[in-house]
């Protein structure tokens, strides 16, 4: 089923990327009939991590640096977990800077696991539902979210799971909406919160 024909993600990741949530959540969009670009702040391969094993997995080719990514080459992104990943995006300012105009552009969002630090970071969560790995619901309560323990949870084309076992279910509710595509109302509430 190819519901997402012509569709164009982009996965945002670095070093130490949870490469079930990496290579699982990629497999679903392509099978849906995405293409489906890894984005990351550097060139060449990122290597991937099983934070549950404490071991490497393997290491993934880059297909777009940061620097040249454009939200509007992208009709959704996704932010995979791992403790790493997220934590390094999140000291990156061209990381923040990029969630945060591809959040306030309305178009679908999806993140798992300690994906969550970088829209943290990014200052886009107020107002919002999300879900996360449980270690980081102070961090979203603090940045002005509900934190909530569900599978998955849809706010305005957020989408977003706690852990990898979550992965079919986060994968389906990304993909729909994807499908429906951007969500205006998201846009007018991050523009009524001064673009945050």
């Amino acid at each position: 089923m190819a519901d997402l024909d012509g569709k164009t993600v982009g996965i945002l990741a670095t070093h130490m990327v949870e490469e079930s949530e990496l290579v699982d959540v990629r497999r679903n969009l392509a099978d849906a009939g995405a293409e489906v670009v890894l984005v990351a702040p550097e060139s060449g391969e990122i290597q991937s991590f099983h934070d549950l094993e404490r071991s490497f997995g393997e290491k993934y080719p880059v297909d777009v640096e940061l620097e040249e990514a454009q939200v509007a080459d992208f009709d959704a992104l996704y932010l995979p977990g791992g403790v790493g990943n997220p934590d390094m995006l999140r000291t990156n300012e061209n990381a923040v800077q990029f969630v945060q105009e591809f959040f306030e552009s309305g178009k679908p969002l999806g993140v798992i696991c300690h994906g969550p630090w970088t829209l943290v970071e990014a200052d886009v969560l107020r107002g919002r539902t999300i879900t996360s790995w449980p270690s980081l619901q102070t961090d979203i309560r603090n940045a002005g979210a509900d934190w909530v323990d569900q599978e998955v949870v849809v706010d305005q084309g957020l989408v977003s799971s706690r852990k990898p076992d979550d992965i079919p279910a986060f994968a389906a509710k990304l993909i729909e909406e994807i499908r429906e595509g951007r969500h205006a109302r998201r846009r007018i509430a991050s523009a009524a919160q001064g673009g945050a």
